[in-house]
């Protein structure tokens, strides 16, 4: 089976909160590690929001469904016992975009990680905790998000700090068309 890039994103049920307090941001990532990580899904880029979600992964897609749905039913699981609730939490099933060019890629990694300053939630990228942007700034050490085969992508390191400083969205079509959905 082939491996091949995916953004995957889902949001709240009716545009709702998932996230409520720090230790739900935790809570998922944890869940991610557990149930992604473990099936030989990397994650390149991930920045978790109130209302939504980006993951930026690599992998089989079969891999990814079955991973996906027991990440996302634990933790509806887990918030739904901790406040109380019940019912959906997530908008459906998660999306999963094919990331066909590297172009889209490198692209898709930057709106990934401007997407709290364009929500005006921070000022700057490094601000926003629940993101992979400090890893890839160099400013945290996370084991999470796997920055290599972003990196490698750039010419020099120069080029790629210039890239991460940068933030301005492209003119991709389908970076584009996410700032039109959300």
């Amino acid at each position: 089976m082939q491996e091949n890039y995916y953004h995957v994103y889902n949001r709240g049920n009716n545009y709702q909160a998932i996230f409520f307090e720090r230790e739900n941001y935790l809570h998922f990532l944890r869940l991610i590690r557990q149930y992604l990580v473990s099936q030989n899904i990397v994650v390149l880029a991930y920045c978790l929001m109130p209302n939504h979600y980006h993951f930026l992964v690599k992998c089989d897609r079969d891999n990814l469904s079955k991973a996906m749905q027991i990440a996302s039913l634990a933790y509806t699981k887990g918030i739904n016992k901790r406040f109380n609730r019940v019912g959906a939490l997530f908008q459906g099933k998660y999306k999963a975009a094919l990331v066909d060019s590297d172009e889209y890629l490198v692209h898709l990694v930057r709106y990934i990680h401007l997407n709290p300053v364009k929500a005006g939630l921070v000022e700057n990228a490094q601000e926003w905790e629940f993101s992979s942007y400090c890893e890839y700034a160099g400013v945290r050490r996370g084991t999470l998000p796997q920055l290599e085969m972003i990196r490698s992508l750039f010419d020099s390191e120069m080029q790629y700090q210039s890239f991460l400083e940068g933030d301005t969205l492209p003119l991709v079509p389908q970076v584009q068309a996410l700032m039109l959905d959300e």
